[in-house]
C-alpha cells in the first residue's frame, strides 16, 4: 500500500514527539480506561441483576404482618394485577455460632417442601432441599456458610421462640432476595454475624405458633400493572392483621442497596473520565497549538505546494486522532485488566450465582468515540487557527519579542538576582499565554490529585463522623417485641454494662402526597450521649419537643420542606394514622432517617414508655462476659458491638470505595507526569535555538538547564494554589455526583490531602526535568543553529 507524503510527513512527526505521544497517550488512557472499568462493571452488573432476577422470579411487592389466617391469601391473589402469590413465615433469631464469641443474627424464612416458591425462587449451591417431617434441617446462605467454613452436615444453635435448638444445614443456597444480605438497622454486610435460612414451612410455622398463618407475602404483578394500585389494595388487606406496610421492589432492602450502588458506578463511568479526558483535550491543544507554530514554514511550503487548507487540517487532525488511538488501546486493555478485578470484589458483596465480566462491543465503541471526540475537540481550534494563516505569513518567522528591561527589574533587585533568574522572568513575562497555558495544564493535573485525595480524607471523615462523634456505645442490642422501662434494670444488671441508655424504634410509612417512604421513625432522648445525631461536618443536632427531624436525602425524596405537614402511618400495633410538622433536617452521611424526640414519640403512639432497642456503654474487659449472656435472652433479636461493626465498616470501605479511589489517585498521578513532562519537552523544543545560542556564547549545561528547569520549576510552583483551588471544585462536583441514599461523603479537605497532591506534582516535575535535562545534554548545535533567514 502506497503512504502520501503527507502520511509519511505525519509518521516521522509523530516519531520526533515520541515522548510527548507517549505523555498524552497515557492521559488519554487514564480517561479511557475508568471508562471502561466503571461502566463495563455496571453493565455486567445490570445484565446479571435482571437474568438473576427473571431466572428466579424475584417478587413485585413485598409485605410483612403481625400474622394473617392463610386463607387470606385468595383474597390476595384477587387483587387487580396479582399474577402470583408466595404466603411466608418469617422471624430474625439469635444464633450462637461455634468459634464467634458475640451473638449472631438469623434470619429464618419458610419455603415449601414438595415444591420451589413461587417467587424468590432458590438457588441451591450444594446439598439437597429441605425434607417434609424433619423440623431441624435447614438451608444456609452462601455468604454466611463460606464466613464460617459450613458445610452440609454441620449445625448451628438457634433461640427459637424462647427455646435453642440446633438446626441442620442440609443445603448451602441463594436468594435474589438477599443478594446484598444486611443485617437489621446495621450499614454494612458481616456475613459473620447475619445469616440466612430457610426451613420447610410447617416446621418454622409450629416453631413460632404460625401453624395455618403467615407473617410474610411477596407478590408477583402481571406485565403492566401499577405496583402503587397493588400496593394500596394490599396494604387494605393487612390492615387488621397488623400489616407493616407493603414495598415495591424498588425499596426492597437488597435490591435498593444494589441499584444505588449501579447508579453510584454509572456515574463515576461518567464524572471521573469526562475530567480525565477533559484535561487531556487541554494538554493535546496546547502541545498541537506549539508544534504548529513551529512548524509554520512547512505549512506555507505545504500551501505553495497545492495542498488545501482542507487536507492540511485533516493532517494535523490526524496526529491528534493517532494520539487519541494509542490512548484508547492503552486505556482499553487497562481498563479491561481493572473492571476484570473490581467484578472479583464484587463477587464478595453482591451474592450471584455467577457474575461473569463482560466487556461489550457497544461499550468500547462508545469509549473509543468519546476519547476521538475528545481528541478532536482538543486539536481542532488550534488547527483551525493555523492553516488560516496566509502562505505569504506563514513564510516569515514569527516577529520577535520587544525586548525591554522586565517590570520587575528594580536597581536593588539587579544587585541580588542572579542573570539566570531575570532571564526566567523575562521570558515568562514577554510570552505570557504559553506561561498561562503551562500553568493551567499543570494546575489540572494537581485538581485531579487533590480530588482523588480528597476522597481519601472524606472516607475516612465518614467513619470518624458516625462511629467517633454519632455512635458512642459499645454495643447495641434489639428487643424481638417493644419492651417496658423495667426492662431497663435487667439490662443494666448484665454483666460490664455501664451505661444504658434507650430508643424506641417504630416502623412507619410517610407520605407526602405523591410522594411515601417506609422506615424506621427512631425516638431517642433530647439529649442523648450514647447515639446522638450528627450532621456531615461532625455537628451534634439537638431534637426538638415536638415534631419530626428528616435525614436531608430524605426530605429530597419526599419533596418536603420544614414547617409542612407529613403524613405518619404508624405500621405495629393499632397502626394509627398522624399528621407530625416537619421541624427540622440533618445533613447526615448513612441512609434515611427519621427522628423524634422520645417522649413525642410516646405520645404520637399513645403509649407508655416502651422501648425498642438499647444504647450499653460496656467495660471492655467483660466484653467476652456479656457477649456469652446475651446469647441466652429470648427477648433480645439483635445484638451488636460497634468496634465489631466499625472493623466490617472499614473493610467494605476499604475494599470497594477504596480500590477505585485509589485507582483514580494512581491514574492522576499518571496525568500529572503526563502534563508536566509534556509542557517541559513542548519548552524545550520552543527554546532549543535560544539555548544552543547560549551555549555558543558560553553558557555551560548546567546553566542552560537551570534556565529550562527553573523555568518549569517556577510554572510548577505557581500552579500550586490553582490546582488545589481547581481540585477543590472538582471534589466538591464528584462528592456531589456520586451522592446516594446510602452514602454521602462529607466534602473534606485537608492540608494533607493538599500536600500530598503538590508532592507528587512537584516529584513529577522533578522526574520530567531529569528527561528533559538528558536532551538538553544532547543538544545539537549546529542543526539547531541552522536558520533560513
Amino acid at each position: 500500500m502506497r503512504i502520501s507524503a503527507l502520511d509519511r510527513k505525519l509518521l516521522r512527526d509523530l516519531f520526533a514527539m515520541k515522548g510527548q505521544v507517549i505523555a498524552i497517550a497515557l492521559v488519554i488512557g487514564a480517561g479511557m480506561s475508568l471508562f471502561v472499568m466503571y461502566l463495563s462493571n455496571f453493565d455486567s452488573l445490570r445484565r446479571t441483576q435482571q437474568a438473576y432476577y427473571d431466572r428466579q422470579r424475584f417478587a413485585d411487592v413485598f409485605a410483612s404482618l403481625k400474622r394473617a389466617p392463610e386463607s387470606l391469601a385468595g383474597r390476595i391473589a384477587a387483587i387487580p394485577g396479582v399474577s402470583r402469590i408466595e404466603t411466608r413465615v418469617v422471624s430474625d433469631v439469635v444464633l450462637d455460632v461455634p468459634g464467634l464469641d458475640e451473638p449472631a443474627t438469623g434470619r429464618l424464612v419458610s419455603v415449601p417442601a414438595g415444591r420451589r416458591p413461587a417467587l424468590n425462587d432458590l438457588h441451591l449451591r450444594e446439598g439437597r432441599w429441605v425434607s417434609p417431617g424433619r423440623p431441624d434441617e435447614v438451608l444456609a446462605s452462601e455468604s454466611f456458610a463460606q464466613a464460617h467454613g459450613f458445610h452440609v452436615g454441620d449445625r448451628v444453635s438457634a433461640i427459637i421462640n424462647g427455646r435453642k435448638r440446633r438446626l441442620t444445614i442440609v443445603g448451602v443456597a441463594l436468594s435474589p432476595e438477599y443478594v446484598y444480605s444486611i443485617r437489621p438497622g446495621e450499614i454494612v454486610p458481616d456475613a459473620r454475624r447475619f445469616g440466612i435460612f430457610w426451613m420447610e414451612r410447617r416446621a418454622l410455622a409450629s416453631a413460632f405458633d404460625m401453624e395455618g398463618g403467615f407473617n410474610d407475602v411477596v407478590l408477583g404483578l402481571e406485565r403492566g400493572a401499577r405496583p402503587e394500585a397493588v400496593i394500596a389494595d394490599l396494604d387494605r388487606l393487612l390492615l387488621r392483621y397488623g400489616g407493616r406496610g407493603a414495598l415495591p421492589r424498588a425499596l426492597q432492602l437488597s435490591n435498593w442497596t444494589v441499584d444505588s450502588e449501579l447508579r453510584q458506578l454509572q456515574t463515576m463511568g461518567v464524572v471521573v473520565p469526562l475530567i480525565f479526558l477533559l484535561v487531556a483535550a487541554f494538554v493535546l491543544n496546547v502541545a498541537i497549538t506549539r508544534a504548529l507554530a513551529l512548524q509554520r514554514p512547512q505549512l506555507a511550503a505545504l500551501k505553495a505546494l497545492g495542498y488545501s487548507n482542507r487536507e492540511i487540517a485533516w493532517h494535523y487532525l490526524k496526529w491528534a486522532l493517532a494520539v487519541a488511538s494509542l490512548g484508547v488501546a492503552i486505556g482499553t486493555a487497562a481498563g479491561g485488566w481493572l473492571g476484570a478485578g473490581l467484578t472479583q470484589l464484587y463477587n464478595q458483596y453482591f451474592h450471584f450465582p455467577i457474575l461473569l465480566y463482560r466487556l461489550s462491543a457497544p461499550l468500547i465503541l462508545a469509549a473509543v468515540g468519546v476519547s476521538l471526540l475528545a481528541a478532536t475537540l482538543g486539536a481542532f481550534s488550534a488547527v483551525r487557527r493555523a492553516v488560516a494563516i496566509p502562505p505569504a505569513e506563514a513564510m516569515r518567522p514569527v516577529p520577535p519579542s520587544r525586548y525591554r528591561p522586565s517590570r520587575f527589574e528594580t536597581p536593588w533587585l539587579r544587585r541580588h538576582l542572579a542573570a539566570v533568574v531575570w532571564m526566567i522572568l523575562r521570558d515568562i513575562e514577554r510570552h505570557p499565554f504559553r506561561a498561562a497555558t503551562s500553568i493551567l495544564g499543570i494546575g489540572f493535573a494537581g485538581a485531579i490529585l487533590v480530588m482523588g485525595f480528597a476522597l481519601v480524607d472524606a472516607m475516612e471523615q465518614l467513619i470518624q463522623t458516625q462511629f467517633a462523634v454519632a455512635e458512642r456505645q459499645d454495643v447495641n442490642i434489639t428487643f424481638v417485641e417493644p419492651v417496658s422501662p423495667a426492662a431497663l434494670y435487667a439490662v443494666q444488671r448484665l454483666p460490664g454494662v455501664l451505661r444504658v441508655e434507650p430508643q424506641r424504634i417504630v416502623p412507619a410509612r410517610l407520605r407526602v402526597g405523591p410522594h411515601r417512604r417506609s422506615l424506621a421513625v427512631t425516638g431517642v432522648s433530647a439529649d442523648p450521649e450514647l447515639r446522638r445525631i450528627v450532621d456531615r461536618t461532625g455537628r451534634v443536632a439537638t431534637l426538638p419537643p415536638e415534631g419530626l427531624v428528616l435525614s436531608a436525602t430524605l426530605a429530597r425524596a419526599l419533596g418536603v420542606t420544614p414547617g409542612e405537614e407529613i403524613t405518619l402511618e404508624v405500621l405495629e400495633g393499632r397502626q394509627p394514622v398522624r399528621q407530625v410538622r416537619l421541624v427540622g433536617l440533618v445533613d447526615d452521611t448513612l441512609g434515611l432517617s427519621a427522628y423524634m424526640e422520645l417522649g413525642a414519640l410516646h405520645r404520637l403512639m399513645r403509649e407508655g414508655a416502651a422501648l425498642s432497642s438499647a444504647a450499653l456503654l460496656v467495660d471492655r474487659a467483660r466484653e467476652h462476659e456479656l457477649a456469652a449472656r446475651l446469647k441466652t435472652l429470648p427477648a433480645v433479636a439483635g445484638v451488636a458491638f460497634k468496634r465489631l461493626v466499625v472493623e466490617s465498616f472499614r473493610r467494605t470501605l476499604a475494599q470497594n470505595m477504596g480500590l477505585t479511589i485509589g485507582i483514580t489517585v494512581v491514574f492522576a498521578g499518571i496525568v500529572a507526569s503526563g502534563v508536566v513532562y509534556n509542557t517541559a519537552r513542548v519548552s524545550l523544543s520552543e527554546r532549543s535555538r535560544e539555548l544552543a545560542s547560549l551555549r555558543v556564547l558560553g553558557f555551560t549545561r548546567a546553566e542552560i538547564s537551570a534556565i529550562l528547569l527553573g523555568e518549569l520549576g517556577a510554572l510548577t510552583l505557581t500552579a500550586l494554589p490553582l490546582g488545589a483551588l481547581l481540585g477543590s471544585g472538582l471534589a466538591r462536583l464528584l462528592v456531589w455526583s456520586v451522592e446516594s441514599e446510602v452514602y454521602r461523603f462529607p466534602l473534606i479537605i485537608t492540608s494533607q490531602a493538599m500536600g500530598l497532591s503538590a508532592l507528587v506534582v512537584v516529584a513529577a516535575a522533578v522526574g520530567s526535568g531529569l528527561i528533559v535535562r538528558r536532551h538538553l545534554d544532547r543538544l545539537d548545535l549546529v542543526s539547531v543553529l541552522k536558520i533560513r533567514e
